[in-house]
């Protein structure tokens, strides 16, 4: 079940999107919505703050601090025109960053859900993304700057590769899958998958059935760096509304880091991507 949702609160006013397709996800399980905004000068490294004139500094945190508390202000707006259950929290300061965080915060939640990066509008959450995804436990919606839309579950397609993370993913997705239109199984055959007894979505399928979730299972052969455009042309060939996946990574120094392959997926994802690792 889905009862207990955490947002990331984009302090820019065109990041609202996000905000307002968590309160469509939330309207649809009935959960409950916490919205989360940092005040931080997000962009100046943090080797550079010292070097900063104090008086610039704090106007720079000022600045910040009004952008994070206006986007407290527009939620509590939106959150009470919906008539949902809803909790502003602002973070004025952490000792560890944003990130850390928020990924903290999102242990005690169902779902986590933060929009993609986007470099013209100066959004950049790939940090947050990574640490929520990794450190968290917990799975997480990944929201395109271009949505327009709310949570719309008429056709969800679910990558199979019959991976950990891609177990993980599915079953984490069950509440969602189970008010699906329609599920797809999608299966991208290559050297990694050929020799995987499970790929064929056999067992997974009778699983899924077992939840009263029927799925149709598609195939495709692909070269292993071909994989993430392979999986947006589909997605946007069958008009799917959602992809599930797992998030992989790999460890460097001490921390995880997106793999190419999910790198890729969202960086031109054009649907909301639920992802777990």
């Amino acid at each position: 079940m889905i009862k207990d949702i955490v947002l990331h609160l984009e302090r820019d006013q065109s990041g609202d999107i996000v905000r307002d397709f968590a309160a469509s996800t939330a309207e649809m399980f009935g959960a409950h919505l916490a919205g989360v905004s940092f005040a931080f000068a997000a962009n100046i490294p943090r080797y550079i703050v010292p070097n900063f004139p104090a008086g610039v500094l704090a106007d720079l945190f000022a600045e910040s601090e009004a952008a994070a508390r206006a986007a407290i202000d527009r939620f509590e707006v939106a959150m009470k025109r919906r008539g949902l259950s809803a909790e502003p929290r602002l973070v004025l300061q952490t000792e560890f960053g944003p990130p850390r965080t928020f990924s903290e915060m999102a242990r005690c939640f169902d779902l986590s859900i933060i929009m993609q990066s986007d470099e013209y509008s100066g959004i950049d959450n790939s940090s947050l993304i990574e640490a929520t995804l990794f450190d968290s436990g917990r799975p997480l919606m990944i929201v395109p700057h271009i949505e327009q839309d709310g949570l719309r579950l008429d056709r969800v397609v679910c990558c199979w590769d019959g991976s950990r993370a891609a177990v993980r993913a599915i079953n984490d997705a069950l509440p969602l899958l189970r008010k699906a239109n329609a599920v797809e199984l999608f299966i991208v055959e290559n050297e990694k998958t050929a020799n995987e007894k499970v790929i064929g979505g056999i067992e997974i399928g009778r699983h899924l059935a077992r939840h009263d979730i029927e799925i149709d299972v598609r195939r495709t052969p692909a070269a292993d760096i071909d994989v993430p455009n392979i999986i947006l042309s589909h997605v946007a060939d069958c008009s799917a509304s959602l992809l599930v996946m797992g998030g992989y990574g790999h460890s460097r120094l001490r921390e995880f880091v997106l793999g190419g392959a999910t790198l890729g997926i969202l960086s031109a994802m054009t649907v909301p991507v639920f992802m777990s690792h």
